[in-house]
């Protein structure tokens, strides 16, 4: 099936809740023009969801995907292939393991591992996988999305410095960050523009809000900029509101 011109396609993983970051960026990128590909681990999950925001008159479809099964992932391209022939953005979302408390010396390795699977390889997977789509696309986009968590700079809430310690969440992302830059230099040659994005510190979960937590909007909306960059933006880079923050 050949693509409609005038559609844009983009690709959201991990939007599995009703409050999270997922669901909104997808709802933001609808609103921009895209034809979203809405994914959680559990099909009826994504199907909730997207069936929610068809009903705002938004272009939402819902698929499954486990950014930690080769499978799943193959199987999903293979969709999406026949159906758009191309995608334009991908955005990785999937995450976890925010280990609250933990401590470094003591924490088990085996979540370790799965959070590497997760917050690292999902990304490299899915990387991997839709980079011949995406360069189908006249403007390719990826977006990791990041924290502040796993920043050697950040003097607030960065490894050294975060009030919950958070060792194997903060670990993954740092390795998020590096593989972003590495991957970036790799995809300009193809026009890909790929950046690592923080949403800052969100109120994905009811109650954040009187710890501070920003409005999930404002997260997503930070994730979507790096959607929407002109073929002149930025690559490797790593932003939050569209400023750079230190590595």
């Amino acid at each position: 099936m050949n693509p409609t011109p005038a559609l844009k396609f983009a690709l959201v993983t991990g939007a599995s809740r009703e409050t999270g970051l997922g669901r909104e960026i997808a709802r933001q990128l609808a609103q921009e023009g895209f034809r979203v590909i809405l994914t959680a681990r559990q099909l009826p999950a994504a199907e909730t969801h997207a069936h929610a925001l068809r009903a705002e008159g938004l272009d939402v479809v819902a698929d499954a995907l486990d950014v930690t099964d080769d499978a799943s992932i193959a199987a999903l391209r293979g969709r999406i292939e026949v159906a758009h022939g191309r995608l334009d953005v991908l955005i990785n979302n999937a995450g976890g393991f925010y280990d609250a408390d933990a401590q470094a010396l003591t924490t088990d390795l085996w979540l370790a591992h799965q959070a590497l699977e997760l917050n690292l390889f999902g990304a490299w997977r899915m990387i991997q996988a839709f980079v011949p789509l995406l360069e189908k696309s006249p403007h390719p986009r990826i977006v990791n999305v990041g924290s502040a968590a796993g920043s050697f700079g950040d003097t607030t809430l960065g490894l050294a410095a975060h009030v919950q310690n958070v060792p194997i969440y903060s670990i993954s992302k740092t390795a998020l960050h590096a593989l972003t830059v590495k991957l970036a230099r790799e995809l300009a040659p193809r026009r890909i523009l790929l950046n690592v994005i923080c949403p800052g510190f969100v109120a994905s979960h009811p109650g954040l809000e009187k710890f501070g937590a920003r409005p999930v909007p404002d997260g997503a909306r930070c994730i979507v900029w790096g959607a929407l960059l002109p073929d002149d933006g930025p690559t490797g880079g790593f932003y939050r509101d569209g400023k750079p923050l230190p590595w």
